[in-house]
């Protein structure tokens, strides 16, 4: 069956294919287009730098309201940044109450990436990060590098 989330779902596909951003791909999961799995690179001069940060360890969840509503984001791997909840949901004002039809997939990943490069300790979905990132760079730096070797151990 063919409704409008699928249709645009696999609109979304299509482009992300064609033309991915940089550092950024994306992909259903067992043929179902409402359940994606994503990878974002490490951004280049950041903690992330060289590190996978793997969304398919990352979900994303859509469903037949989408692009109406944003779909359900959650790193299943363990993070420590500022904007990412214990339980891996993001606090991402485009997954919230900015939410608008216009956003894609890309848009939607891309957003997430640029959260590496300019983290917002402002809203904290994780106040130890956002205090360390505020107060502590160098502990911050160095809890970050720990993730990011761990992740490499997981996926290898």
């Amino acid at each position: 069956m063919s409704t409008p989330a699928r249709k645009r779902l696999m609109r979304d596909f299509k482009r992300l294919q064609q033309d991915p951003p940089a550092g950024i791909n994306g992909d259903s999961q067992d043929n179902n287009i409402l359940l994606w799995n994503a990878v974002i690179f490490g951004p280049d001069d950041t903690l992330w730098d060289g590190g996978t940060i793997k969304v398919c360890i990352m979900t994303l969840q859509f469903t037949e309201d989408y692009p109406n509503k944003p779909p359900t984001v959650r790193f299943v791997t363990r993070m420590f940044h500022p904007n990412i909840y214990a339980d891996g949901s993001i606090c991402l004002d485009i997954l919230q109450n900015q939410w608008s039809p216009i956003y894609d997939v890309a848009a939607i990943l891309t957003s997430i990436q640029s959260l590496f490069c300019d983290p917002s300790p402002n809203s904290p979905a994780n106040s130890e990060a956002a205090r360390l990132f505020s107060e502590n760079k160098r502990e911050y730096n160095r809890r970050v590098k720990k993730i990011v070797e761990q992740s490499w151990n997981i996926i290898q």
